[in-house]
């Protein structure tokens, strides 16, 4: 599988937040995007899934196109925003079925030891990483082939950051993965390739040395 997004600009106003971006992911590959806020990450990721519609882009799906109002309807693409999407009130165990309809799927997660363990629990009761494991878990086990991530490591435990390190790697094998997060070091050790977003533009990025050369981390 592969996803072509190209051409991408947008601009609110006279502020021009992206300007002819491209993004080829296929399965296999893990994208990083990094940006200071503001600079259009998450944009992005929301025009690609079609939540926010561009002034310009061509999207393709095994160089098929698609219109963006067609990534949902055809379970292209699953996206996982920043802020969490599960009601507070129902149990770990209920989200499970409420997003995922394969039993076997459901079965398989109800087994993992991480999500055993505070099934009976409510989702407002959870801390950040077992709420951002929780929603990868689910959102990674959808049928889509290709996933958004939009800062999946941001301020969760430590070892919440290696679970779900190790689930991106393990998630890969049958999607591609577009991941936006500012904690650099943890999406630099999972990604394939990586680009910055700078002034609207792309800039590509082949290790931190390069996010200190364009003034993204300080020297």
């Amino acid at each position: 599988m592969s996803l072509l997004a190209s051409g991408i600009s947008k601009s609110f106003g006279k502020k021009n937040v992206l300007n002819n971006v491209s993004i080829t992911c296929n399965k296999g590959d893990i994208i990083g995007i990094f940006g200071r806020n503001g600079s259009g990450k998450s944009t992005l990721l929301k025009i690609i899934f079609g939540k926010i519609n561009a002034d310009a882009i061509t999207l393709k799906v095994n160089s098929k196109n698609i219109q963006p109002n067609q990534v949902i309807p055809k379970k292209l693409i699953a996206y996982l925003p920043q802020q969490s999407f599960l009601p507070k009130g129902i149990k770990v165990r209920d989200s499970i079925t409420l997003v995922l309809s394969d039993i076997e799927t459901q079965e398989k997660l109800f087994y993992n030891s991480k999500i055993a363990a505070i099934e009976k629990q409510k989702i407002g009761t959870l801390s950040l990483g077992e709420l951002r494991y929780l929603e990868l878990l689910l959102i990674g086990h959808l049928k889509h082939p290709f996933l958004l991530l939009d800062e999946p490591f941001s301020m969760i435990e430590p070892k919440y950051i290696s679970l779900i390190s190790s689930l991106l790697i393990d998630l890969k094998k049958e999607k591609g993965i577009i991941i936006t997060d500012h904690y650099y070091n943890d999406v630099l050790k999972v990604t394939t390739s990586n680009f910055l977003l700078k002034n609207g533009n792309q800039i590509d990025i082949l290790s931190k040395e390069d996010l200190v050369l364009h003034n993204y981390l300080s020297k």
